[in-house]
């Protein structure tokens, strides 16, 4: 068996129910951290420090609602002790700011491995997901969940546009790819394209169907909204 060139850890924050990933490539140590949370930076930095990595890109895959995002934070500690390389990036349909704005279908490299940025609106019209080939992963931010896919009441969301993204983007993908969403609320980390394509008790349905879902969710109000979107437009500032 061929041995992985990817080092991966899926990490959990509780008050937001979110997921961060940091992926490392084994020869060349470099890094990524995907959708990283304020409160979790120092917890962050530490692992990628004791796993001898050198962070090169903290990613959002979309300006987040529930929580501020630790990329600028991130970015002023490391610069504050010598490593000023990291780049901070998002999609450039979310308006926010950022050192690196993706394109559909431009792609991170990090030593032997990538990350290819697929536009999936839907949640928000600037949500991405972040596809890695070679490995048969994809981190699919807000838009699919396990068993789920994110609410559309907000931040230009629309019911029609996240189907047509899960549909035409995601679920064309290979069925063994594994899916880590943005968020769990109920404990499960992974899904499998194929399974949310037979099991997802959402996107399974017709679009008609889906919309009538979504439009009588009757969730509350984001608590962090009115806080964590207008800093996450600047990186967390």
């Amino acid at each position: 068996m061929q041995k992985s060139s990817l080092i991966f850890r899926q990490l959990f924050d509780r008050a937001c129910c979110g997921y961060t990933y940091l992926l490392g490539d084994v020869s060349s140590k470099s890094a990524i951290l995907i959708d990283p949370v304020l409160e979790q930076v120092d917890r962050d930095l530490t692992l990628i420090h004791e796993l001898g990595l050198k962070l090169k890109y903290v990613v959002n895959t979309h300006v987040h609602a529930d929580h501020i995002t630790g990329s600028g934070s991130i970015k002023n500690k490391l610069t504050a002790i010598g490593e000023s390389g990291v780049k901070s990036v998002i999609s450039t349909s979310s308006g926010a700011k950022a050192d690196i704005k993706l394109d559909d279908k431009e792609e991170l490299i990090f030593g032997g491995n990538q990350l290819q940025a697929v536009y999936t609106p839907g949640h928000t019209d600037g949500c991405m997901s972040l596809v890695d080939h070679k490995n048969g992963l994809v981190f699919t931010g807000d838009t699919l969940f396990v068993r789920g896919c994110g609410r559309t009441d907000f931040q230009c969301g629309n019911s029609s546009l996240l189907y047509d993204s899960v549909h035409q983007r995601l679920f064309t993908l290979p069925l063994d790819y594994k899916v880590f969403p943005a968020h769990d609320y109920k404990g499960q980390t992974v899904t499998t394209i194929g399974e949310e394509k037979q099991f997802n008790p959402r996107l399974t349905k017709s679009r008609a169907e889906f919309i009538e879902i979504m439009s009588n969710l009757k969730l509350e109000y984001p608590k962090m909204m009115d806080i964590a979107v207008p800093k996450n437009m600047v990186c967390g500032f």
